[in-house]
């Protein structure tokens, strides 16, 4: 399947700004739509909108169904993707931070396909959560049985769309009952029990004893021309921190803040 193709099935940008940051280089916003009108592919795989050759592409948006409300939209991203500039992400690499990808890599002899240490294969498998398609009837039966163990994820980036707890329980039924083809669009991931640490929060000048979850993320800069792999560095890390009681973790959202490392 066609990647394009394959990131609409698993789905199922703003006025022109040139704006001309710290380091002078130059960048404009357009929408999807305005790229599939004003955009074409050279002959060389240059990339040009309204006759200028454009380096690198940024999604700011582009991760959410309702991003795609037309074939404008898809033909503008088939445009991107063939052309030679600088994706971030790239298509391939869209689709690695799927759900239903990543339920595909978890599955026995996948990691295989990119490391050839055992060892290292054996470390980063270990690191993985249970993930199942909701054709699995055992899993299913399991989560609706018992739904605080399991969480329930669609193709969906960002906070705000999981399923939780008892909720699980009625939208599987919901989806048996109903024979619905909506659980294609998600997958059921083993529900992680982090450690939960006392800790003082700071909002407004006030502060607030609470217990509190954290997450580490490790930034990475990655580049690849072809098969070829130009960059692969780490590049940084962002932890955020959130109260134990909360489902989301999102900063931006105002679910978590953004913390410090600090090793003792």
């Amino acid at each position: 399947m066609p990647l394009v193709s394959l990131l609409k099935h698993c789905l199922k940008l703003g006025p022109n700004i040139i704006t001309r940051g710290t380091y002078q280089v130059r960048s404009i916003r357009k929408t999807l739509a305005e790229i599939e009108a004003q955009g074409e592919l050279l002959p060389d795989g240059t990339l040009v909108v309204n006759a200028e050759a454009v380096a690198v592409v940024y999604f700011r948006a582009g991760y959410a169904p309702t991003d795609y409300p037309s074939e404008s939209e898809w033909s503008a991203r088939l445009l991107i993707d063939q052309s030679c500039a600088i994706k971030c992400p790239s298509i391939a690499y869209h689709l690695a931070g799927t759900k239903k990808i990543q339920q595909e890599l978890a599955k026995p002899n996948q990691l295989e396909r990119f490391l050839e240490n055992k060892d290292d294969i054996a470390k980063v498998r270990k690191c993985f959560a249970g993930l199942w398609s909701l054709d699995d009837s055992s899993i299913v039966k399991d989560a609706i049985e018992r739904p605080g163990l399991y969480v329930m994820k669609p193709q969906r980036e960002g906070g705000g769309n999981n399923i939780y707890g008892d909720d699980v329980r009625l939208a599987l039924q919901r989806m048996e009952k109903e024979g619905m083809e909506e659980d294609a669009a998600y997958i059921l991931m083993q529900r992680i029990f982090p450690t939960v640490s006392p800790a003082i929060l700071l909002r407004e000048g006030v502060s607030h004893k609470d217990h509190v979850i954290s997450e580490l993320g490790v930034y990475s800069a990655y580049l690849r021309k072809n098969g070829e792999v130009k960059m692969n560095e780490q590049s940084g890390y962002l932890m955020r921190t959130k109260v134990s009681s909360s489902n989301e973790g999102g900063v931006a959202a105002g679910f978590a803040v953004l913390d410090s490392i600090y090793l003792v």
